[in-house]
C-alpha cells in the first residue's frame, strides 16, 4: 500500500510512524497477534494510538488486533476511515457494562472527556465517567485472565505545584483540593487510580498507571483550552495569536511520536502498580510559547492580554520524568520547535 491510507489519498503522518515503529520493535513484538481493548480511541491519544496499530498492520503485517468502545461507531466511520477500517468498533458506553467482542489480552484505558467546560459545568458527570468507568472496565478485566493494563492519568493528581518545586515527581504527595467541583477531573483520576491500585492487589489485572502531562501534535484540538492548539490556530489564520492571560504559567510540551513510543512502552513494560509521569522536562513560560509558535507555524504578532502581577510566583505544571528515563530507557526524540511545526504542517494538509 506504500504511503497511502484507506480513506486518504496521501498519509500525513508517515514519517512520524515509521519513526515509532522504528522505535519500539520489542513491544510490537510481544503485542502481535494479541487482542487489544481500547477505550477513549476517539480522542487524541487514542487516535494517535490507532494510527500506529493501522500503520503497524499496513507496512509491517504484523500487531495486535485492536477493538475499540465507543458510543457512535457511525460518526468515528465518517470521522476516521481509514482508522475505522483496520480495527473493531463495539458500540458501547464506559458509563454502562463493557462487554468486549473478544476477551482482551491487553487493555488501554484512555476514555476521559478532554473538556474544561464539561469539568466546569457538569463535574458529576466527568467524575462518574472516570470513576465508574474505570470500574466498568475492571469489571471487564476480571471476566479476563489478568490482562495486561494501562490507564492513562494525569498530572493533575499532583494538585497545584508549588511555585518552589521546578519539576514534580511520581513521589510528590501533594494532591487537588477536593471542596473545589471543578477538581471533579483531577479527583477522579486520583480514585481511579485507587482502583486500579486494589485491582491490581486482588489479581484482577496487571494496571500500569500513565501520569499524562501537556502535549502537541497532530490530533489535538484547535479550538479547546489547550492553549498550544489555540495558539496554533492563531497563527494558521494568519495570527495574532491571543494569550488570554498574563502570560506567565510554565509548561512543557512532549510530541505525540514520544508520547506514543513512552505510551505503548509502559503498556508492554512498565511495572504494574507503578505510576509514571509522561511528558517533557524542557519548561517554557506561556508567553514565550507564544512567540515560538509565531515563529515556526506563521503568526503575525502575540498579543498578552493580562498582566504579571510583581512578585507573584509563576504557576508551573511541570513533570520530572526520570523514572521514565531511568527504569525504561525513555527519552524525547522531538525537540518543541519541531514539534510545532510539524503540528502546523499536518493542520494545513487535512
Amino acid at each position: 500500500m506504500g504511503d497511502e491510507y484507506k480513506g486518504w489519498p496521501e498519509n500525513p503522518l508517515h514519517a512520524d510512524l515509521d519513526n515509532v515503529l522504528e522505535r519500539i520493535e520489542e513491544e510490537i513484538d510481544v503485542l502481535d497477534g494479541q487482542r487489544l481493548f481500547i477505550t477513549g480511541g476517539t480522542g487524541f491519544v487514542g487516535a494517535w494510538l490507532l494510527e500506529v496499530i493501522v500503520w503497524c498492520k499496513e507496512r509491517r503485517g504484523k500487531g495486535p488486533s485492536a477493538e475499540v468502545l465507543t458510543r457512535t461507531p457511525e460518526q468515528f466511520t465518517a470521522r476516521l476511515p481509514h482508522l475505522a477500517a483496520g480495527v473493531v468498533l463495539s458500540q458501547g458506553d464506559i458509563l454502562k457494562e463493557v462487554k468486549p467482542a473478544a476477551t482482551p489480552d491487553f487493555i488501554f484505558h484512555a476514555a476521559t472527556p478532554a473538556s474544561a467546560t464539561l469539568n466546569e459545568l457538569n463535574p458529576r458527570l466527568m467524575f462518574d465517567t472516570i470513576v465508574v468507568g474505570m470500574g466498568n472496565v475492571l469489571e471487564m478485566a476480571d471476566a479476563a485472565s489478568k490482562p495486561r493494563m494501562l490507564f492513562t492519568s494525569s498530572g493533575a493528581v499532583y494538585g497545584r505545584q508549588p511555585p518552589e518545586l521546578n519539576h514534580v515527581s511520581e513521589d510528590f504527595l501533594g494532591a487537588p483540593d477536593p471542596l473545589l467541583s471543578t477538581n471533579a477531573y483531577h479527583e477522579g483520576k486520583r480514585a481511579a487510580e485507587l482502583l486500579g491500585s486494589i485491582a491490581n492487589g486482588q489479581g484482577i489485572a496487571d494496571m500500569v498507571t500513565a501520569r499524562l502531562f501537556a502535549f502537541v501534535g497532530p490530533y489535538l484540538p484547535i479550538d479547546t483550552h489547550f492553549a498550544i492548539g489555540n495558539f496554533i490556530r492563531d497563527a494558521l489564520s494568519g495570527g495574532p495569536i491571543i494569550v488570554g492571560g498574563d502570560g506567565t504559567p510554565v509548561r512543557s510540551y512532549q510530541y505525540a511520536t514520544d508520547m506514543m513510543v513512552w505510551l505503548l512502552t509502559l503498556l508492554v513494560r512498565g511495572e504494574p502498580g507503578r505510576a509514571y509521569n509522561v511528558g517533557s522536562e524542557k519548561e517554557i513560560d506561556i508567553a514565550t510559547l507564544a512567540e515560538v509558535v509565531a515563529t515556526e507555524a506563521g503568526g503575525n504578532a502575540v498579543k498578552i492580554h493580562g498582566t504579571p502581577v510583581p512578585g507573584k510566583p509563576a504557576e508551573r505544571y511541570v513533570p520530572d520524568c526520570s523514572r521514565a528515563k531511568n527504569e525504561l530507557s525513555l527519552k524525547n526524540h522531538v525537540d518543541l520547535e519541531e514539534a510545532i511545526r510539524r503540528t502546523a504542517q499536518w493542520h494545513r494538509a487535512v
